[in-house]
């Protein structure tokens, strides 16, 4: 049985230090009559150790001492408890005064296993992976100490909210956005002081983009996206840059130009500039590091309907059959093996044009089935079903990406009355835990409501913190951002308070736990139908509150259905803390994303993507939807009935596969989780290799893929996962 340390060190669990620290108190007390007696010690260590035991994961030193405390009192001796108490309260006002040394210390030697976890795309054991986290231990010190109300900070601490991004707070940073790439490329940018005029062929604007993209991710925390469709009219400048070489060259050989010779020709060389052009992107995404030591949060749109006329729709079309064959095949690891990669992710539309067999672009839907089999990207959108949740002031229906790998933008529409979305961003996240408020009711439906509004008003205060973090800071600390056409073109000094407010930028209050919270007020499940019926009712409260805000504020607060990666695994023990192990509810070491099924539960694909569409429609601000299958490469019909459903049902859905590779043994499969003493494992099934360095292992598990494997909560409900088709 594992212990984790304040430093987030990861040790061997000692019943034997439990024993001595009771001994110490005991001994303190003057009345030999009040102290404990050797077999009462025994007894209480040996009912700690059950109850860590129980837990099923690594228990964290500051929950074995509250069970310490709770076993002495319970025999009835106070004053030892007293006094354990008190020394405890001592030691932690020591500790305080030198909060973050042992952690930094501790994850620079790679001991901390809480933070080397906290994020499944990046490497722990990277020096400049280790400088941001060093950072962020920092940041979240000085956010904890001056920066923040101390009720936010315990509240957050206790996982009633989680204030997403502490470790980036105290600078002035936002989290993500959709990059304006076509005013960039059309209009030129700067880059590190750099001019950067318009591309004069395709080649050229992919090796900016991605220059660009490296920008974007080290001037926020958060996801991007970046369209296909901007880089589409630079393949056209491409083909008629070739076709003057092509002309050139008959001209001196032939003395005249053949016109079907010269299209041939022309079309092939360009088929190969945007082989080019494409891998370019796919690799220097993959191998870019950018300044938090991780590469891109980016996705890729992949979307017909955004061509501004016939030849550069079937531009498009070139660009996405190329993307997702180069994606399909996949990127070499170090072994020379093709693996999934996690990024870019991209985001596949579906839409009349390309959704019926009979439709002009089906193969390109044909291909993507393929990909997404095998690789697990493409995600999808349904234009029909966007457009009737997305529509604007002027009335008109909308298909747009997420700004990375759910947050979804609301509607906008600028002074001129012209629909806008590229070069908008998300201010910043707050997730409230809806669990804890259920279990605090105790089944009394007002006592929840009651509380609920509370917790309302505690987030509100928190997310009006992430803006007031953001009002006044100007556009020099990131000007490829606010000065070059990311997202704005605002002067050099000039702050960015004008993008703050009137819907141009989003904030996001999130929520997690909606499964468990039904469950606990009333004990039906949201595949019941007094279960969805509350599902739905406590959404539509959320989304009272964030209208009412934005109303009295002109700041577009926005409904967010939350993609807890690491935050599952701390909501989990803090609602294990507070109320203990509650069947159904607080049992597992993970809460459920969102308002999705949970993993356990046995439902086909087809039922989960029709209830989950009806959650989806009340996180205006962004969620994704998904369904868990097998291998699916030798079944690529049954994933087309799939993505047809998605068109027809649900807005933005994706289908989960696997895609591991052991570099043992070379087996091509389905890396397993183990049980071992306590703590889940990865293991190949073929050869038993337990070494997480030899082996790659790509699951989904919040919207993008993660590739560096989790944190115990997470690899826990990764392993509970139950199919759906």
């Amino acid at each position: 049985m594992k212990i984790i340390k304040r430093s987030g060190q990861e040790v061997q669990f000692d019943g034997e230090k439990i024993r001595q620290a009771i001994a110490k108190a005991n001994l303190s007390i003057d009345e030999a009559s009040k102290r404990l007696t050797e077999a009462q010690i025994i007894d209480i260590v040996n009912a700690v150790v059950r109850d860590c035991e129980n837990v099923g994961r690594a228990v964290h030193v500051e929950e074995v001492q509250d069970l310490v405390e709770h076993q002495i009192m319970k025999v009835g001796a106070f004053d030892v408890a007293k006094n354990y108490i008190t020394y405890r309260y001592k030691r932690a006002l020591v500790r305080k005064a030198n909060s973050t040394d042992q952690q930094i210390l501790s994850l620079i030697e790679i001991n901390n296993e809480e933070v080397k976890q906290e994020n499944s795309n990046k490497n722990p054991t990277v020096n400049s992976v280790q400088r941001d986290y060093m950072a962020g231990e920092v940041s979240k010190d000085i956010t904890k100490r001056f920066l923040l109300p101390q009720d936010i900070v315990e509240a957050h601490e206790q996982g009633i909210i989680h204030f997403h991004d502490m470790d980036y707070f105290a600078q002035h940073m936002h989290n993500c956005c959709l990059v304006n790439l076509e005013d960039m490329l059309q209009n030129g940018t700067v880059i590190s002081g750099t001019k950067i005029d318009k591309p004069n062929s395709f080649s050229t604007a992919c090796n900016i983009a991605t220059q660009i993209v490296a920008q974007v991710a080290s001037s926020q925390y958060g996801g991007q996206s970046i369209s296909i469709a901007h880089l589409a009219p630079f393949v056209d400048v491409s083909r008629q840059k070739i076709r003057r070489q092509v002309c050139e060259e008959l001209m001196e050989a032939c003395g005249h130009v053949d016109e079907g010779l010269l299209h041939r020709i022309v079309e092939k060389r360009l088929d190969k500039e945007i082989q080019n052009g494409v891998q370019t992107i796919q690799y220097q995404v993959v191998t870019l590091m950018t300044t938090n030591g991780q590469a891109p949060f980016i996705t890729e749109f992949l979307y017909l309907g955004e061509a501004k006329n016939e030849q550069e729709k079937k531009d498009i079309a070139k660009l996405i059959e190329e993307t997702l064959r180069q994606r399909h095949k996949g990127i070499k690891n170090e072994a020379g093996i093709y693996v999934t990669p996690a990024f870019p992710k991209l985001i596949y539309v579906l839409e009349e044009q390309n959704i019926h067999k009979d439709s002009p672009y089906y193969y390109l839907t044909e291909l993507a089935a393929k990909c997404t089999a095998k690789r697990m990207v493409p995600d999808y959108i349904s234009e029909k079903k966007m457009k009737e949740l997305k529509v604007d002031i002027n009335g008109d229906g909308h298909c747009y990406t997420c700004m990375g790998c759910r947050s979804f933008l609301t509607p906008y529409v600028d002074a001129q009355g012209n629909p806008k979305y590229y070069g908008r961003f998300n201010q910043g996240v707050v997730t409230v835990n809806l669990i804890d408020i259920a279990l605090s009711a105790e089944k009394d439906m007002n006592k929840f409501w009651q509380i609920f509004d509370e917790r309302m008003d505690l987030c509100h205060r928190a997310l009006q913190c992430r803006h007031e973090r953001l009002t006044g800071t100007i556009t020099d600390v990131a000007p490829i951002l606010w000065q070059h056409g990311a997202l704005a073109r605002l002067k050099a000094g000039e702050t960015i308070d004008s993008l703050l407010h009137g819907g141009y930028s989003t904030i996001s209050l999130g929520y997690a736990g909606l499964w468990e919270t039904v469950y606990a007020l009333i004990g039906k499940k949201l595949t019941e139908p007094e279960g969805k019926a509350l599902g739905i009712k406590i959404l539509e409260k959320l989304n009272e509150y964030t209208k009412k805000w934005k109303a009295e504020e002109n700041i577009d607060y926005s409904l967010y259905g939350t993609p807890l990666e690491s935050t599952t695994y701390k909501f989990a023990k803090c609602l294990q803390k507070r109320f203990g192990i509650i069947e159904g509810v607080s049992d597992k070491n993970y809460v459920t994303n969102s308002y999705h099924v949970h993993v356990t539960e046995p439902i086909d694909a087809f039922s989960k993507l029709a209830l989950e569409s009806e959650f989806q429609a009340l996180s205006p601000g962004g969620a994704i939807s998904y369904v868990e299958v097998p291998n699916m490469q030798n079944n690529i019909e049954a994933v087309l009935q799939v993505m047809r459903f998605i068109y027809d049902n649900i807005m933005y859905a994706e289908l989960n596969t696997k895609s591991d590779y052991c570099h043992v043994c070379s087996y091509d499969g389905e890396i397993q989780v183990k049980e071992d003493d306590g703590k889940l494992v990865w293991e190949c099934p073929n050869c038993k290799n337990r070494d997480q360095t030899k082996m790659n292992v790509a699951r989904r598990t919040c919207g993008y893929i993660g590739s560096q494997f989790w944190n115990q909560g997470r690899t826990a409900e990764i392993k509970d996962r139950v199919l759906h088709l």
